[in-house]
């Protein structure tokens, strides 16, 4: 029933994701997984965890299509795709810093763990490590989002659904506060 000639952009298609049409879900699957897959190998070095973020992502915008508002992140379906993903790869980041505080179990790792990891479990010293820790939640997204990410404010602030003077704000007090702590 398409014509070649026609394809529907995105926003086309997550339209029609959320009416339940399984074809064009598929296809905003093939045109935007590389490009998804790619960003956030940028953002992660762990292939697993970019593979679940992926998964997740695809999931969410399965399930939540109908919430899509094309005025909402400048009315793209990409942007609102990877808005999904970057709150997804923050939900796995958390989930790892919660399981690097646990004891370790007796399973060997084989998987050289990310960068963003390695901040994150304190190998750049304890003193922040414990300066991070004592942070609000909200600074701790703000700073994982501006410098593990590499995330703009306008970005952090779409990611995190908060104004960009809240970011700058929480930015700020974070340093701030980072500042006091090794000093």
């Amino acid at each position: 029933m398409s014509d070649v000639n026609q394809d529907p952009d995105e926003a086309t298609l997550v339209r029609r994701t959320a009416a339940g049409d399984r074809e064009a879900f598929a296809e905003l699957y093939r045109r935007t997984s590389p490009w998804l897959l790619a960003r956030l190998h940028r953002r992660c070095a762990d292939d697993d965890v970019v593979a679940d973020v992926v998964q997740e992502t695809y999931l969410t915008v399965w399930r939540s299509a109908g919430s899509f508002a094309p005025e909402g992140v400048d009315g793209s379906a990409v942007g609102w795709l990877w808005t999904i993903a970057a709150h997804r790869l923050i939900d796995a980041f958390r989930r790892r810093a919660r399981q690097a505080q646990k004891p370790p179990i007796a399973l060997s790792e084989t998987v050289a763990p990310a960068a963003e990891d390695e901040v994150l479990a304190g190998r750049v010293g304890h003193e922040l490590e414990q300066a991070l820790l004592e942070l609000p939640a909200e600074a701790r997204q703000v700073l994982r989002a501006m410098v593990l990410d590499g995330l703009s404010v306008r970005e952090t602030s779409l990611l995190l659904g908060i104004p960009e003077n809240t970011v700058k704000t929480r930015a700020r007090r974070a340093r701030i506060a980072l500042r006091e702590a090794l000093s």
